[in-house]
């Protein structure tokens, strides 16, 4: 066949551009479906060390057999290749079963002219099911068939609460409620002993509750040996327009956990900056129930870390509460108002955030400014008072992850007031807090310093009141001290820093 490594890559990449022109993008985005370019896979199928004469592979939800390929090419040109190379690739799309045949074809006669052995297994069949089928007789037991190598972009779909996959996947005692965990969490259950796993996937599980039950598992049988990110969570899928944040993680299976770990970051596919070395127990904090990952990306990202875990407060040291808004839009939608009235009561949305504040009512915009005050709704309300809100979600690519802002009752007269969902409000016991702990509260969340810290545990658009119960505060007593210098405008970026970091370096201190 003469195949070099040149015409396998390019035919390789042309049978991925061509099956995903010629199935829709609605379809694909309604599966979780999004291809892995070839410059990604490579990278990944790099990572792994495992280092035998025969190395079987899993590759689950293959696709058009994108990263089994970049395995064999990636294992073919080592300085020692294995002898001998078995894939077993999943996929359940009939129209991707051609492009499989056709690459594990390649595969072969790519292995052949190196004396590599090389047998593809195709299974077009739903990897849940037939994964489950394995180890549905214990979690604990090991699989029939245990592979050496697992590597993976799983489908990113949240899976309902009463679908079929959810049963297949309770009858194996696995709790998870997206399949991207559900593939990884599988695919780990069915490797030898120090197996190693590659998988690309949305940032979402490193904390949270959501994930809660993953994390407990996943970390239980693997140890993380290597962590990429990127910079822009527009790079991994740009082609797809996805805007999840993904990383790349390595990970072995039963292996102790090291006591270093590799985290590097890439502003796209060039994967040229070298790894840092970082502490795993700054990865996996020890004694952490809640077993957030967090990912520190350089030197300043560490020294927040440092920093603010030797804060002495928790939320509930402080004696308030943070909860997401109880407005749900489409839920409330007819006692919702375009302007305020008589019998309205402000309602606060994203769009409201104005400089530290809260500015409104926005009649131009398109969200509703006040929702009507009746028996219906009141539940919804909450009475007036000074609040700290925090911004859900980020958009596309704002600067800060951690955004937050001051309701104050002198700016915005009402005598109750809404949240909307796509908030989270700080409050104690529902009602306001005082004046200068709420001024304070909000001048250190936003803080250079604290948007740090929560983006190396929380890289993705979302947080959630669960990730900001999991921060470290200063002390009430102090954020009353810096809420004092909060006059009617918000300090500049540097002020606020500036008096965070002076609370900091007096905890370190103490």
């Amino acid at each position: 066949m003469n195949i070099s490594t040149k015409s396998f890559i390019e035919k390789i990449e042309n049978w991925r551009r061509e099956a995903k022109s010629a199935i829709p993008a609605p379809e694909r985005s309604a599966k979780g479906q999004f291809f892995t370019s070839l410059s990604i896979a490579s990278f990944m199928a790099s990572l792994f060390s495992v280092n035998r004469e025969r190395l079987t592979i899993l590759d689950p939800g293959a696709g058009t057999g994108m990263l089994s390929a970049a395995c064999v090419m990636q294992l073919c040109s080592r300085e020692k290749p294995p002898r001998s190379l078995e894939i077993t690739a999943y996929e359940s799309d009939s129209r991707l079963i051609e492009y499989l045949r056709k690459g594990f074809h390649l595969c072969a006669g790519f292995c052949e002219e190196r004396g590599i052995e090389f047998r593809g297994d195709i299974i077009a069949k739903d990897f849940l099911k037939e994964a489950v089928a394995q180890v549905s007789l214990g979690l604990f037991r090991s699989p029939s068939r245990p592979f050496d190598l697992a590597i993976l972009n799983p489908p990113y779909k949240k899976i309902k609460s009463q679908s079929e996959t959810r049963q297949i996947l309770n009858r194996a005692g696995i709790e998870t409620g997206n399949l991207y965990s559900a593939f990884i969490w599988l695919s780990s259950r069915l490797l030898h002993e120090n197996g190693e796993l590659v998988a690309i996937s949305p940032r979402s599980f490193c904390n949270g509750p959501y994930f809660k039950t993953f994390r407990r598992n996943f970390l239980a049988q693997m140890s993380l040996r290597r962590i990429h990110i990127f910079e822009s969570r527009k790079f991994a899928f740009r082609e797809d327009g996805v805007l999840q944040e993904n990383i790349i993680f390595h990970a072995a299976r039963n292996a102790k956990p090291p006591k270093k770990l590799l985290v590097s970051v890439s502003k796209g596919d060039d994967f040229v900056n070298p790894p840092r070395t970082v502490d795993y127990a700054d990865v996996v904090h020890p004694g952490d129930s809640d077993l957030f990952i967090h990912i520190p990306t350089d030197d300043m990202a560490k020294s927040a870390l440092k920093g603010l875990s030797n804060l002495p407060a928790t939320i509930e040291d402080l004696g308030i509460s943070v909860s997401t808004g109880p407005v749900v839009d489409f839920r409330a939608r007819k006692y919702l108002r375009a302007a305020p009235s008589a019998n309205s009561a402000p309602l606060i949305h994203p769009c409201h955030f104005s400089e530290g504040f809260i500015s409104w009512p926005k009649l131009a915009g398109k969200k509703a400014n006040a929702i009507e005050i009746s028996a219906e709704t009141e539940a919804l309300l909450v009475p007036s008072g000074y609040y700290v809100l925090v911004k859900r979600f980020s958009s596309k690519e704002e600067r800060r992850r951690v955004v937050a802002a001051l309701y104050d009752p002198q700016k915005v007269p009402a005598s109750r007031i809404g949240f909307e969902n796509h908030l989270n409000f700080f409050h104690s016991q529902s009602n306001g807090l005082p004046p200068n702990l709420a001024k304070g509260l909000a001048l250190f969340l936003n803080s250079t310093i604290a948007d740090r810290y929560f983006r190396q545990f929380s890289g993705h658009t979302q947080i959630n009141a669960a990730d900001l119960k999991k921060l470290r505060y200063p002390s009430r007593h102090d954020l009353i001290k810096i809420g004092t210098k909060m006059n009617d405008l918000f300090p500049s970026q540097a002020e606020v820093n500036m008096l965070v970091e002076e609370l900091i370096t007096n905890a370190d201190k103490k």
